[in-house]
């Protein structure tokens, strides 16, 4: 059953403080809701919640419903910043209004096109959805950002997420090009990885824009 947007906002809220931060439960200042909320109503019928007080428990009921929540919105933060290329506020802004009309598979078709990413773009785990869990049985295990891989780990060039014309000339004179093979050599103080025989280093920003198929 399709919940509201402002009810899927608190199960998101729930979602992270229960199993992100480790809290049992999350204060209703926190979650933005005045006892008598609407959408707080509507899930506590639902039995996705229960309330004492001023705390708001996830049941487990509910708990499915804030698992996928937080992936539709995580999902879509990757499609503004990492395909779109809106960034900072405008582009959480924007995941925000985006995340609520990802139901009836579409958020499996983007998460497809964005070949099942692991992270947002803050590095916070998207909860994987079944196409994730198949597309990895196959040895698809998705795209991250170059920062997000260790030294001595590697895969294949997906995409560059940057609109900064100077930014992809100099990568594209790196040879840093969607399908090609690259391998990170070191992290600290600088990302230096191999494309072909030539090693290059890059600072963490743009290091960021570089997205990689894991291999």
């Amino acid at each position: 059953m399709k919940v509201s947007p402002k009810a899927e906002e608190i199960l998101e809220a729930l979602w992270i403080a229960t199993e992100e931060e480790g809290e049992n439960a999350a204060h209703l200042s926190t979650l933005g809701v005045g006892p008598e909320d609407e959408a707080l109503a509507e899930l506590d019928r639902l039995a996705y919640i229960e309330i004492s007080g001023d705390r708001v428990y996830l049941r487990k009921e509910g708990r499915p419903e804030a698992r996928m929540t937080v992936r539709r919105h995580r999902l879509a933060e990757r499609l503004m910043m990492d395909i779109l290329d809106v960034k900072g506020g405008e582009g959480n802004a924007k995941a925000c209004e985006l995340e609520h009309l990802l139901h009836q598979g579409v958020d499996t078709k983007i998460c497809t096109l964005l070949n099942h990413p692991t992270t947002c773009p803050h590095g916070k785990p998207i909860p994987p959805g079944r196409c994730c869990e198949e597309a990895r049985s196959k040895g698809a295990v998705g795209v991250v950002a170059l920062t997000e891989l260790k030294a001595g780990e590697g895969g294949e060039i997906a995409y560059l997420a940057t609109g900064d014309s100077r930014k992809m000339q100099k990568l594209m004179s790196m040879g840093v090009l969607p399908g090609t093979p690259l391998a990170l050599r070191q992290t600290f103080p600088s990302f230096v990885f191999q494309v072909g025989n030539s090693q290059f280093a890059v600072d963490q920003e743009l290091a960021r824009e570089i997205f990689v198929r894991k291999g």
